[in-house]
């Protein structure tokens, strides 16, 4: 087994903060800057001793770090707008990101501006207005909270011991 697996790092609050690798966890044991909450499966050898694998770990120390932010991807449009057309209302995994004021009559490229729309209605609008297309938007467009579910998904199939630390797993999930 790799030594390279992903390691859940939480705060001193039980707080979820980021993911690292195996090596960097053991570093913060090894310092006392961390303790062990779940182990994974396998075990890590070194000359001297046989280690089980960290898979949560906790600081014993308060970090105080920014509410992170979501990128501005197509992806994230497309699910914070729940792959939904936001001008006929269809569901479909065959979208197209539009500017809700075309970016040459000075819209910007910006969660407030960018919408999900099938090539139907993206093709209908053009790179007119919304007055001069007469259409309308379902949902005014706006930036998404990053959730603590949100920034660590990715992980939680693989890493089941994870599910208990991220609190809207459950919401999620039932």
């Amino acid at each position: 087994m790799p030594v390279e697996t992903a390691v859940l790092v939480l705060n001193q609050n039980y707080e979820p903060l980021n993911v690292c690798n195996t090596r960097r966890a053991i570093v913060l044991l090894d310092r006392g800057k961390a303790e062990v909450l779940e182990h994974g499966l396998g075990v890590i050898r070194t000359p001297s001793l046989t280690l089980l694998r960290p898979s949560v770990i906790r600081l014993v120390y308060m970090i105080r770090k920014p509410r992170p932010q979501l990128k501005l991807t197509r992806r994230e449009v497309f699910i914070r707008d729940n792959y939904t057309c936001q001008y006929c209302g269809t569901r479909t995994k065959d979208l197209t990101l539009d500017h809700v004021i075309p970016r040459q009559k000075g819209g910007t490229h910006s969660w407030e501006n960018l919408v999900s729309a099938c090539k139907v209605c993206n093709h209908r609008k053009g790179s007119r207005t919304l007055n001069d297309s007469r259409m309308r938007l379902l949902r005014l467009p706006r930036q998404p909270r990053a959730t603590t579910y949100h920034l660590f998904y990715q992980h939680l199939q693989e890493y089941v011991e994870w599910q208990k630390f991220i609190p809207e797993w459950e919401m999620v999930h039932s």
